[in-house]
């Protein structure tokens, strides 16, 4: 018997949703030739006056309006707006300094006051307007000799790719579904790619001081990392959640997450 057509149009809409999934991976594609993010937008305005309804539209606010021909009054309006990303900044405002980031080009303090004995200057969006939409965003992390960490931790949104500039690392990732643990050493010259969400670490081995550039297929990849997340988290995970999670005594868990509370 001939299969029966709503069956049919089930499974070829599973196909192709099932290949449609990979272009998910990564930021959504732009619309426009470029969108500078626009900060101030997100600081949120006074808009009570009168506006016409001609350029109403341009307003980012939200409140009461009372419309008379094509007259509007706004009468309370007062917001901050908010958003997947960052608004547009206006074209006639954008200048080639938005598309301009030179802080890739400085090394970091990886000395005073810093347990990890790492840094990164990071050249994504929240601080590279011209990023906005784009989807791309990138690193610079420094290291100090013999021991400077980059702390396991995830990049929630990206993939990141890592080239060494100078040093010797020691890097790796774990996997989701087996906790695998796939890690060797990356020198000068060399590239390690650590694949979107999973638990990575990067770790400099060698008697000179390390630097990385890593690229993002996002421009706002996020780092979460994983003891900040578990003993640093506000308000903190239950003690007893942990204890029993990590299979060790309650005391232990309360002293680890005294090195973690806020500053």
């Amino acid at each position: 018997m001939a299969p029966k057509l709503p069956a049919v149009l089930l499974a070829a809409c599973a196909v192709i949703l099932a290949l449609a999934t990979p272009l998910l991976a990564g930021d959504p594609d732009t619309l426009q030739d470029i969108c500078v993010a626009d900060y101030k937008s997100l600081e949120g305005r006074e808009c009570i006056g009168h506006f016409t309804l001609f350029i109403l539209h341009s307003y980012m606010c939200i409140g009461v309006a009372l419309l008379i021909g094509t007259n509007v009054f706004v009468i309370i309006a007062h917001s901050a707006l908010r958003l997947n990303g960052f608004p547009c900044k206006r074209k006639a405002n954008v200048t080639a300094d938005d598309f301009f980031f030179g802080g890739l080009g400085k090394a970091a303090d990886v000395y005073s006051d810093n347990p990890m004995g790492s840094a990164v200057t990071a050249a994504d969006v929240a601080v590279f307007p011209g990023l906005n939409t784009l989807g791309v965003s990138m690193a610079r992390t420094d290291f100090a000799p013999s021991g400077g960490v980059s702390p396991p931790h995830v990049h929630p949104r990206a993939t990141e790719i890592l080239f060494v500039v100078e040093g010797t690392l020691e890097v790796g990732f774990v996997t989701a579904a087996a906790n695998r643990l796939f890690s060797r050493t990356v020198g000068k010259g060399e590239v390690f790619v650590f694949p979107r969400g999973l638990v990575h670490f990067q770790r400099s081995v060698g008697d000179a001081p390390a630097v990385a550039i890593s690229a993002f297929n996002s421009q706002l990849p996020g780092t979460q990392t994983v003891a900040g997340a578990l003993f640093g988290a506000a308000p903190t995970v239950p003690t007893d959640v942990l204890a029993r999670a990590l299979q060790i005594d309650g005391g232990v868990i309360e002293n680890i997450k005294s090195k973690f509370a806020p500053k």
